[in-house]
């Protein structure tokens, strides 16, 4: 497939509400469908929620009974992978024939995960991608990913991977994206600085490849009304989502203080031509300087010997 029609959806869940938030997924992909795309990304923790201006009771040192409480409300709301809510989203990406990124809290025993899921046009859950280095206070309540989840995936519309909001900062995991041949790199974040847009156009320009990024757009209402903050406008995430072309061109965006879908038509024979006079791990690179080792194994903390 030479070209594709791209959709970056910015909105958020209904907060506190499963079956309303799959609800609400459901009918953005009934819009990302009628405008002809067929991907649509939806942003960082778009289902479990991410927490803004919560602290779950955590100073240095100290951890009180009603942050465990609100740990435990967080856990619950996250999900397993593989589990049912797995199968659902991939029922409504088939129902839609949409390919499908959209990140997710993830559970895995007493450990949660910023998690990004992927799936085909058919529904066929392909895997999924674990935020390697969750940022700031995000580590007070989010495992650390591994190098098994680095996963470029081979579809129709061209390869297809994500990685998550700061880690668009970590200049060695970008590398190791390039080697696997990404062409649509979707990056779900939760950062709404207008720094976000050089960001994006950066990676565009230095990858050859799209980039999609998918923010929230959040207000504080009464449905957030356990959400702590210390700025308590009405506004907790202005959104910001755009997507770019390989030399680095917006196609659609930035979009902020407002939910929107965002489309773009991805013309892949831009990639080529873009890496004709820049391939950062090709005709660009100095091995014989610098060469990066990346561990793509699985790190377990026990290790059976059928493992």
């Amino acid at each position: 497939m030479d070209s594709v029609r791209a959709a970056v959806v910015q909105a958020s869940p209904v907060h506190n509400n499963h079956r309303a938030s799959m609800a609400k997924i459901r009918n953005l992909l009934s819009d990302t469908s009628q405008s002809g795309a067929k991907l649509a990304v939806f942003p960082e923790a778009f289902l479990g929620g991410y927490p803004r201006g919560a602290t779950f009771g955590t100073s240095i040192g100290s951890r009180t009974p009603e942050g465990r409480e609100e740990f435990r409300h967080y856990w619950n709301a996250a999900i397993d992978v593989p589990g049912p809510v797995v199968f659902e989203l991939g029922e409504l990406a088939a129902e839609f024939r949409t390919h499908l990124v959209i990140g997710v809290i993830e559970r895995d025993g007493g450990t949660l995960y910023c998690t990004v899921l992927f799936y085909d046009a058919t529904g066929a859950y392909l895997g999924k991608h674990r935020k390697l280095m969750p940022t700031g206070a995000e580590r007070l309540i989010w495992g650390f990913g591994d190098g098994s989840t680095l996963n470029v995936f081979d579809t129709e519309i061209g390869r297809l991977g994500a990685v998550v909001c700061w880690e668009n900062y970590m200049p060695l995991l970008r590398a190791a994206m390039y080697s696997k041949g990404i062409q649509i790199y979707c990056a779900p974040t939760a950062d709404s600085r207008d720094t976000w847009t050089a960001t994006m156009r950066h990676v565009a320009c230095e990858g050859r490849c799209f980039v999609l990024g998918a923010n929230q757009y959040i207000t504080l209402d009464d449905d957030c009304a356990d959400v702590k903050t210390s700025d308590q406008s009405a506004l907790m995430s202005r959104g910001g989502s755009l997507i770019v072309s390989p030399m680095g061109e917006i196609l659609a965006g930035p979009c902020f203080d407002q939910e929107a879908v965002l489309t773009a038509d991805l013309d892949l024979a831009e990639i080529v031509r873009g890496k004709y006079d820049f391939d950062v791990v090709g005709h660009y690179a100095r091995p014989d300087i610098f060469r990066l080792t990346v561990n793509e194994r699985v790190q377990r903390a026990v290790f059976t010997e059928t493992d």
